[in-house]
């Protein structure tokens, strides 16, 4: 990345992240392992469902919150100001989410209590503390991530991992563990990344640079969330539905559909690896597109999109290679798939990716519309071809393939336009 955009550190932001990232998502799987190990299956099962639910929640939907954060506090700082309006602002439209999550919940709770957390209403507690704790440690992210304070990023992911491991480790060692309160130790595990996260910003002052602008009206910031809200809630959509159909679909053959669900999560991996680049790349063009510095957020998208072919190609060639091997091997699958599959999976990852890194360019021009288009196109081709007659891993396939190419190919038109106008714009 150009020097304009991402400073040099002592650390490369995107290991630190990263690193941040690994203690994360490792702590989220042994969290689940603990359960399953020392509850009763049905409270583990709730346990898993719980899981589930605060992950989808938590990046499904207050993701966009981190984005909308990020980007106003970037834009703020290339305006010269201090970012603690930009800030508040935020945080009153956080408030209002997630009181519209926790309505939402509340309404649904004795259906999603019956049937998903096998009838424990600490639980739904549970997940009504973890709506409030992702609110809060989104929020924060987005501030950092604003400042370009990755070491202070990181550490509010490395907190909050390490908080829900000990956490569980604890409750099993003192005798106390139930679904219950093991879904409280997730939830208030957060507050420790929270925390971690607010020392950070207290330890360390703002730097603004210079540049003006015209402010954003409050419509269009709310109009702007809201937006994000449904393109998380899409991204989740498209990039976890087909082994759920798929499974429903092939109810007298399990082995099938563990194989092709095993399958999915193992070409998965790369996306996971790079998923803190919408963190690391959205303050710097935020900042490039304030100063209207076009050349600097064209390189960075250059240099970016050569490492995601990069990772991309590899993991995709990787999952055609050694993909069935490592669904029987690490999985235990019994059934088999092609190495023509799991090729084309690798490459629906890889088109995510590109995704990935397309989005906050367009947040960062001012396009939301499109980045959301994109994924309600992409989505709603996806559902259609998945209930398509034919063997449904091959229809899977094809529509992981399909739903993420035109989400990408959206954004990239888009982003093309995007960037043409606002050079016309300032020649003129």
């Amino acid at each position: 990345m150009s020097a304009d955009i991402m400073p040099p550190r002592r650390l490369s932001p995107a290991v630190v992240v990263g690193l941040g990232t690994l203690v994360l998502g490792a702590s989220g799987y042994a969290f689940v392992a603990i359960g399953g190990h020392s509850l009763s299956a049905s409270d583990a099962a709730a346990v898993a469902a719980f899981y589930l639910l605060a992950n989808i929640v938590g990046p499904g939907i207050f993701s966009a919150l981190e984005q909308q954060a990020s980007h106003a506090t970037s834009r703020a700082l290339a305006r010269g100001e201090r970012p603690g309006g930009a800030v508040r602002r935020v945080g009153r439209e956080g408030v209002v989410l997630t009181l519209g999550v926790v309505a939402v919940l509340v309404v649904v709770s004795p259906v999603l209590v019956e049937r998903s957390l096998k009838g424990s209403w600490p639980l739904f507690v549970a997940v009504v503390v973890a709506v409030v704790t992702s609110a809060a440690i989104y929020l924060v992210r987005g501030v950092l991530g604003g400042m370009q304070r990755f070491s202070g990023y990181a550490a509010t992911l490395a907190g909050e991992g390490f908080a829900r491991l000990s956490g569980a480790v604890v409750v099993v060692a003192v005798g106390v563990a139930g679904a219950g309160v093991f879904g409280l130790t997730f939830a208030l595990g957060t507050v420790v990344g929270v925390v971690a996260g607010l020392v950070w910003l207290r330890s360390r002052s703002a730097s603004a640079v210079g540049g003006v602008v015209a402010p954003e009206g409050s419509g269009a910031r709310v109009e702007g969330l809201a937006l994000l809200v449904l393109a998380g809630l899409l991204v989740q959509a498209v990039a976890n539905v087909a082994p759920i159909v798929v499974t429903a679909r092939l109810p007298q053959d399990a082995a099938l559909a563990l194989a092709f669900s095993s399958a999915f999560i193992l070409v998965r991996v790369p996306l996971f690896v790079f998923s803190p680049v919408q963190a690391l790349l959205l303050p710097g063009l935020t900042e490039a597109a304030t100063r209207g510095d076009l050349g600097a957020v064209r390189a960075v998208l250059r240099r970016i999109t050569v490492w995601v072919l990069v990772v991309g190609v590899v993991g995709a060639v990787g999952s055609a290679v050694l993909g069935p091997w490592a669904v029987r091997v690490f999985f235990g699958a019994e059934a088999g798939l092609s190495w023509v599959l799991m090729g084309a999976l690798g490459v629906g990852t890889l088109l995510l990716m590109v995704a990935q890194v397309l989005q906050p360019a367009l947040i960062a021009l001012g396009a939301r519309s499109a980045i959301t288009g994109s994924w309600v196109v992409g989505t709603v081709v996806l559902l259609v071809v998945l209930v398509l007659p034919g063997s449904p891993v091959v229809v899977a396939t094809v529509a992981q393939l399909v739903g993420p190419l035109l989400v990408a190919a959206g954004m990239g038109v888009a982003l093309a336009r995007r960037l043409a106008r606002v050079g016309v714009v300032r020649e003129a």
